[in-house]
């Protein structure tokens, strides 16, 4: 759960009843504990019926992805670089969560105190808002089932891994480094 603390940032996935298509917000949360997500959204949000409709949801978590070029995947020698096919290297978890609303005003402040103290250093203190607390609801999401999957070059061998871990420091664009970070724990001894 490392990664969805660090990474609050998501989207929000209530299918509701009935629909052609679920109903997709993207939002900043906060991981309280390994069970529990706390969140707050404009009232006005379409996601709220959504919710009423059917309280089980989706927090999608992505990042610290990185395009590998396919002339990464050929070893020098060993082939022509056009033959390597190209894939992204990247983080992704989904929580399976039971969603509760959150609608009166101590529940709301409180959750925007937890938010605030870990995203904003607690400078805001939210009683100083109780007024515009009717433009909010909170929501509180009991994780059920975590999945997740982190695909940084595990179904190669480790000279193919650190082949492209050196290609990721000569390009250092933008999410190589948060890439280079997840291959470097999943394999020793690969380049600073």
């Amino acid at each position: 759960m490392a990664f969805v603390r660090e990474n609050s940032f998501g989207q929000l996935i209530a299918s509701g009843r009935g629909r052609d298509v679920p109903v997709v917000v993207p939002t900043q949360f906060l991981l309280v504990d390994e069970r529990r997500v706390v969140l707050h959204l404009a009232r006005p949000n379409p996601v709220w019926e959504a919710i009423e409709e059917n309280p089980n949801v989706v927090l999608s978590v992505a990042g610290d992805w990185a395009y590998v070029r396919g002339s990464w995947k050929v070893l020098p020698g060993e082939g022509e670089p056009g033959a390597g096919i190209p894939t992204t290297y990247y983080a992704a978890v989904q929580l399976v969560c039971q969603a509760r609303v959150v609608a009166d005003d101590a529940g709301k402040a409180e959750i925007l105190r937890q938010q605030i103290a870990a995203l904003d250093e607690g400078l805001v203190d939210p009683d100083e808002h109780v007024r515009r607390f009717r433009g909010i609801r909170g929501l509180e999401l009991t994780v059920r089932e975590i999945k997740g999957k982190f695909k940084y070059g595990g179904n190669v061998d480790a000279e193919h891994r650190a082949y492209v871990a050196e290609r990721l420091v000569e390009r250092d664009g933008p999410g190589d480094a948060a890439a280079l970070g997840h291959l470097r724990r999943r394999s020793a001894g690969l380049p600073s």
